[in-house]
């Protein structure tokens, strides 16, 4: 049962995009300019936020098996620590191993390779005091192992047991380590918060079923309600040959991170899949039902959404007044991640090309490797320094969003709505 109540302001964390592309043997921070002026971003953040989602990119850091190079990732977190704010570090962003792995997650080396990295990065820094071992496990491997999407393009339930059986065992031993050298650190798992709904009948079950497949990585790595009898995706999982990942040594997680975007949130019908869903039951519903599940602590770990500044305004509103409706109910939530801080690049093709192609999510929005301030910026710094949701601006959605984002709207019906400013001209938004 969520019994804890908590009134106290909300707790801004920052964080910055950092995933590698090993097509083009280039990552994100490399791309927006962050590599180059990562001062400039993280001076930005620090008198705002007590932590920093910062990642530690283990493609650069171990160029060659065994060889690493740890130059930029000590002036940054030697940064951070120097400012009074707390890195959680990501060990792996996505696809962020090393070229040299070249199958990726099915590489034999992987499993090796990254418990040698893992315990070295322990070994580097014995002072942190937040990680995370690796970012979004279930939708990296659904999109690498089922989706066909990234490397190594494995399909099905197979591909993605393949994959898993690959991944899972080094997680655990390199989160034994960590627990072993790094006692009083936390481990914040960071996943997709999802949730799906259909119609009666066959759409009503395949909900059911990618509901059950969201929680299969976490309660495998923490020994969590694993019995497929009751479990349609699990039993899919056992039956393909995942048999060996009811065998792992349970972690221990200290928080749970969940990542809310508005496609977090799937309906099925007689159409098919849709995301967002027309009939989306929020961020507070979801946060109650992992909290009630996990019964660890709760971060919002990221959300943002797509599209001109003042959309992103009345989406911040609406994601932190959920925010403050969970915390009301009881939810141990503690951290809030609008995610990432500086505007991406190339999600529109889910990194398919690396073009440069501005993904307007940030706070900050680039122009070329230029930082720009917009009306976001401001209304987040304010959010940042404590004003509540109720007394944030709540600008009508512009297109696509108005009609991308209107399962939403009975949500906001108490909102006082008023018209973007002209400072806050309607941007296109490229899609996939």
């Amino acid at each position: 049962m969520l019994q804890r109540l908590n009134s106290s302001p909300t707790r801004f964390v920052g964080g910055l995009e950092c995933t590698y592309l090993p097509g083009y043997d280039v990552d994100l921070l490399e791309t927006t300019g962050h590599t180059e002026r990562w001062r400039e971003d993280l001076d930005a953040l620090t008198p705002l936020v007590g932590s920093v989602r910062y990642p530690i990119r283990w493609h650069r850091v171990e160029p060659r098996p065994g060889r690493f190079d740890w130059s930029m990732t000590d002036e940054t977190l030697g940064h951070l620590r120097d400012n009074g704010v707390e890195p959680i570090v990501d060990l792996l962003h996505h696809t962020s191993y090393p070229a040299w792995l070249s199958d990726g997650f099915r590489d034999r080396r992987f499993g090796p390779a990254f418990v040698r990295y893992a315990t070295a990065v322990a070994e580097r820094y014995p002072e942190l005091t937040a990680y995370t071992l690796f970012n979004e496990p279930f939708a990296t491997l659904f999109l690498a192992g089922h989706e066909a999407l990234w490397p190594p393009y494995e399909h099905g339930v197979d591909g993605f047991v393949r994959l898993a059986t690959a991944v899972l065992p080094a997680v655990a031993e390199a989160a034994a380590i960590w627990r072993e050298r790094l006692p009083g650190a936390r481990h914040v798992w960071i996943d997709t918060c999802e949730h799906h709904r259909g119609i009666s009948g066959a759409p009503d079950d395949h909900a059911a079923y990618a509901n059950d497949r969201r929680h299969v990585l976490l309660d495998l790595a923490i020994g969590h309600d694993l019995d497929p009898r009751r479990r349609p995706f699990l039993a899919d999982l056992l039956r393909a040959g995942g048999e060996t990942l009811l065998n792992l040594p349970p972690s221990r997680v200290d928080v749970l991170g969940l990542d809310y975007y508005s496609h977090s949130e799937w309906w099925y019908d007689e159409a098919g899949a849709r995301a967002p869903s027309p009939h989306p039951i929020g961020f507070a519903a979801l946060a109650e039902i992992y909290g009630s599940r996990y019964g660890v602590d709760l971060m919002l770990t990221e959300t943002n959404v797509r599209g001109a500044p003042s959309d992103r305004a009345s989406w911040l509103r609406y994601t932190l007044e959920q925010y403050e409706l969970a915390r009301s109910l009881g939810v141990p939530l503690s951290g809030y991640c609008w995610y990432p801080h500086v505007d991406s690049c190339d999600w529109d093709s889910l990194l398919a090309r690396s073009a440069g192609r501005v993904d307007p999510v940030g706070v900050l929005s680039l122009q070329g490797r230029q930082r720009d301030r917009t009306l976001f910026t401001e209304v987040w710094e304010s959010a940042a320094t404590g004003t509540p949701a109720a007394d944030l601006p709540a600008y009508r959605f512009q297109p696509p969003l108005d009609a991308e984002l209107s399962g939403f709207l009975p949500q906001m019906d108490h909102w006082r709505w008023q018209d973007p400013p002209e400072r806050s001209i309607p941007i296109r938004v490229a899609t996939p």
